[in-house]
């Protein structure tokens, strides 16, 4: 990759070279001295006493934002989530101050043939970071852009929400809430970006009834590779919208989003049933579903309180604002083998934050900043039985640290974008195997595992999620895995990509 600074005209300046001094573009701090432009020639950064009257010197976009090759910052921006490619560093990280700002760099990488890469740094507290878990956000030599630069709630109507990018589905929750409202789909972790969770899918405990999170949005406002913003809807550049959402970032940068909102309820009864087999949960699992009893349905494989092997959980929710509902009627007719049961009534906004208790303990015990080998698939209901039972054998606790097994039934037909690949049946099941694994543990190992297990579900008609942490993976697995959607994604990629300039991270395209 050349990082040749050129004029937006597309001038070349000079000889490729990497920075060889690390200052801050754009607006800076009071403390530190302004950088107009790249000499080519010294391969360094000029100030404007260096530029003056210097014809080698390219400037830079006017931002209101900054542009920065700071060390400190560089090296936030070179790890995410997982902590498996904290070598992969950026050469410099964009604060966009407005949305212009974004469409200048781009149109700056475009003519200098640099990669860029949204940075979506999620989180709470001071562990603010990229929650890819694999390098996917990854822009090594390339420009970072700070999601966190454009956060801001714009509107919230009747049934939608218009927000920047980079808000949290915290922050939308909360703001729509007090309204009365509510995202009709959500993650399980709340402090991870809009723009981010949707340009891979995003799934959540209501996916049997809306889908996944992409899946409730109505329109994007995207900046393209040729420096356009644009704004792309099912009817509107339905081509740009199907490539964006659930594709990974390879189109462009998702800047504003048009999410649906509907009616908030005020509380959740939540039933967690325990099965000590795995049939009698699958059985009940597929029977709740198909019946609509439940608006929130997921579940996991869990250890045996005793450690001798492993039990399912059905984690299922009955909303409602005034009546409580049946629970005899909610519960009638399903197996009378359960381990146990246990129920709560709590408010709809506690149980929409439920994990942040617990990501406090992952925090306390190290877990949280252990490497994170995650293997997120969609299985086919037929072999879900038989690839469970490999997974019984393969697996013991250390396998998890102290993570969970995410496991449950959706509708495949509440998918509708097409990037976001599934089985070829009518019942799917989200494999999330979510490992937080204990100090010195074998990531290498669990990485092996996490493609000799791909390998299997593949072979029975399994399609990845995104997100996870599969090692080489190359184009031809790829085409693989979208199948017939591959050509048209890269009909997408090459119409509004033509430079491949966006997310190389994802390794879809050479």
């Amino acid at each position: 990759m050349s990082t040749t600074p050129r004029t937006a005209a597309g001038t070349p300046s000079g000889d490729a070279a990497q920075p060889s001094r690390r200052k801050v573009l754009g607006s800076i701090a009071a403390t530190a001295v302004a950088v107009v432009g790249w000499n080519a020639v010294d391969q360094t950064w000029a100030t404007a006493a260096e530029a003056a009257g210097n014809s080698n010197v390219v400037p830079v976009p006017g931002l209101v934002g900054t542009l920065t090759t700071d060390p400190a910052t560089v090296d936030s921006f070179g790890h995410d989530f997982g902590h498996l490619w904290d070598s992969a560093k950026p050469w410099a990280v964009l604060r966009p101050g407005n949305i212009d700002d974004i469409v200048k760099i781009v149109n700056y990488a475009r003519v200098n043939g640099i990669k860029v890469a949204v940075n979506g740094q999620g989180g709470t507290g001071a562990d603010i970071e990229s929650h890819s878990v694999y390098g996917q956000a990854r822009v090594p030599g390339g420009i970072s852009i700070d999601a966190k630069g454009m956060s801001k709630i714009l509107s919230i109507g009747s049934d939608y929400a218009v927000v920047e990018a980079g808000v949290t589905w915290g922050q939308l929750t909360d703001a729509t809430l007090a309204l009365g409202k509510t995202p009709p789909a959500l993650p399980d972790y709340l402090y991870i970006s809009v723009g981010g969770t949707i340009s891979i899918g995003g799934i959540g405990g209501t996916v049997q009834k809306y889908g996944l999170l992409c899946d409730t949005v109505q329109a994007i406002d995207i900046i393209t590779g040729d420096g356009k913003l644009v704004t792309a809807t099912p009817w509107l550049r339905a081509d740009l919208f199907n490539a964006a959402l659930s594709g990974g970032g390879q189109v462009g940068i998702i800047v504003r989003v048009n999410v649906k909102l509907i009616p908030a309820p005020t509380r959740s009864v939540i039933f967690s049933l325990f099965y000590n087999d795995l049939n009698s949960y699958l059985t009940d699992s597929e029977k709740v579903m198909a019946e609509g009893r439940f608006q929130v349905h997921a579940g996991e494989m869990l250890q045996k309180p005793d450690g001798s092997g492993w039990r399912y959980k059905m984690e299922v929710g009955a909303t409602y604002t005034t009546t409580p509902p049946d629970r005899a009627k909610l519960l009638a007719g399903l197996s009378d083998v359960r381990a146990e049961a246990v129920i709560e009534d709590v408010s709809y906004r506690d149980y929409m934050f439920r994990l942040d208790a617990y990501e406090a303990y992952l925090k306390e015990s190290g877990h949280w900043y252990q490497p994170k080998p995650w293997l997120s698939m969609f299985l086919p209901a037929s072999k879900t039985k038989t690839f469970m039972q490999q997974v019984e054998r393969e697996m013991n606790a250390e396998s998890l640290g102290g993570g969970f097994l995410l496991f449950y039934p959706y509708f495949t037909s509440k998918i509708k974008r097409p990037l976001a690949v599934q089985p070829n049946e009518s019942v799917g099941y989200l494999f999330d195997l979510l490992r937080f694994p204990n100090p010195g543990a074998d990531i290498q190992g669990m990485l092996d595992q996490n493609r000799r297990l791909y390998e299997i579900a593949r072979a029975m008609g399994a399609k990845r999620y995104l997100v996870g942490s599969i090692p080489n993976m190359t184009q031809a697995d790829w085409k693989a895995h979208f199948g017939n959607r591959w050509t048209a994604f890269c009909s997408a990629k090459r119409k509004y990509d033509p430079n491949n300039l966006f997310t190389p991270g994802q390794g879809f395209f050479a």
